[in-house]
């Protein structure tokens, strides 16, 4: 793609795409590096831990910290040091391609700067460094309750909110690796735990399937095959309280709702865990060059130097869940964010030397001439 800057509102040295924790712990970072990085909030504002009521393991809140709460305060915290957040979500990112024999750094190579940001109210930005902190989302069910419940007795990550629902029953939703793997660590705190799955055999690996057959030898899980959740009844008050499942012998059984071997009854939970996937949220940088792996997650160098959150396009770096399908934690994406910062901090600077060498060349040319 190629982007016109002609039409940019405004030219800022860095962009970040995305304020959860992975791209509010880079604007601090940025800011005081003086990059006057400029925060894109996203259609996820504050990203997924707004969705949680409590958090009891972000280092250095001993009383733990409410969600929306850690998000505000961080926020705030990236606003002292300079940065500038705005409500916009990203459409898309284009390199701009210079072709002219001008334009080529000294090595000919083509210079793919500035970027320009669109977003999908119209506006355009361009920037000299981007940071994708744009997260995963959580993929849900549809299903009614489940916008009343999430965060109040419904919830996404099992590591996160687990221990709130010490002795109750706890319900997994999921047959892949991560309702197993959420499904065993959860026994650490319910009374029972409920695994429910659409089909009859698992999509996980036989070591996860092998683990949770030991909890159910043990009486801590119970699998309900063939079974889908269909509503999820209590109140913000009181949490969840009870779901609605229907069963059919032969699985999927919301596709057999009409057929007479699909029955429907109500379970009484004390809590339900999703664990039917994430979708990151990498939609707008299609056609940047940047590598994506197979699930769509953005793919950066690693490794144990510097540059580790870089992509594959020079200028381009990612943080937080839209890299980490694994971990997915607030600290993590924290971490990476800092990084990040670090690493655009590090482009930046290569940038200006760059500029200020071939500013003296062209300078010490016109005096020769």
């Amino acid at each position: 793609m190629t982007g016109n800057a002609d039409e940019a509102v405004e030219h800022r040295p860095l962009i970040v795409a995305g304020s959860g924790i992975a791209g509010l712990s880079a604007a601090i970072y940025a800011g005081r590096s003086n990059n006057e990085p400029l925060v894109f909030e996203g259609d996820e504002p504050g990203g997924q831990l707004t969705l949680t009521t409590e958090v009891d393991n972000y280092p250095g809140f001993p009383e733990g910290i409410s969600g929306p709460e850690l998000v505000q305060n961080m926020k705030q915290q990236a606003q002292r040091f300079g940065a500038e957040i705005k409500n916009g979500i990203v459409e898309s990112v284009d390199v701009a391609e210079q072709s002219s024999a001008g334009d080529q750094t000294q090595s000919g190579t083509t210079e793919e700067r500035p970027f320009t940001v669109r977003l999908k109210n119209g506006d355009v930005y361009t920037a000299d460094a981007l940071i994708a902190a744009s997260g995963a989302s959580a993929r849900t069910l549809g299903i009614p309750g489940e916008d009343d419940l999430m965060g109040y007795g419904l919830s996404t990550c099992a590591t996160c909110d687990g221990a709130f629902f010490r002795d109750e029953k706890i319900m997994v939703v999921g047959g892949g690796d991560a309702a197993m793997e959420e499904a065993n660590f959860l026994t650490k705190f319910a009374s029972t735990v409920y695994l429910v799955h659409r089909r009859e055999e698992f999509r996980a690996e036989d070591y996860w399937i092998d683990r949770v057959m030991e909890k159910v030898e043990e009486g801590e899980i119970e699998i309900m095959r063939n079974t889908e959740v269909t509503e999820l009844h209590g109140s913000k008050e009181e949490g969840v309280d009870h779901v609605t499942l229907v069963s059919h012998p032969e699985g999927h059984p919301t596709a057999k709702i009409d057929d007479p071997e699909t029955e429907e009854s109500d379970f009484d939970v004390g809590a339900v865990f999703y664990a039917i996937g994430h979708t990151p949220n990498t939609a707008y940088l299609e056609g940047t060059g940047v590598e994506l792996d197979d699930e769509g997650y953005l793919r950066t160098h690693g490794g144990t130097g510097g540059n580790q959150t870089a992509t594959d396009v020079d200028g381009i770096f990612g943080a937080g869940d839209v890299v980490d399908s694994h971990y997915q934690q607030a600290a993590t994406a924290g971490g990476m964010g800092v990084k990040a910062a670090l690493d655009a901090d590090d482009y930046l600077e290569e940038l200006k030397r760059e500029e200020k060498a071939a500013a003296s060349g062209e300078v010490a040319t016109a005096e020769s001439d």
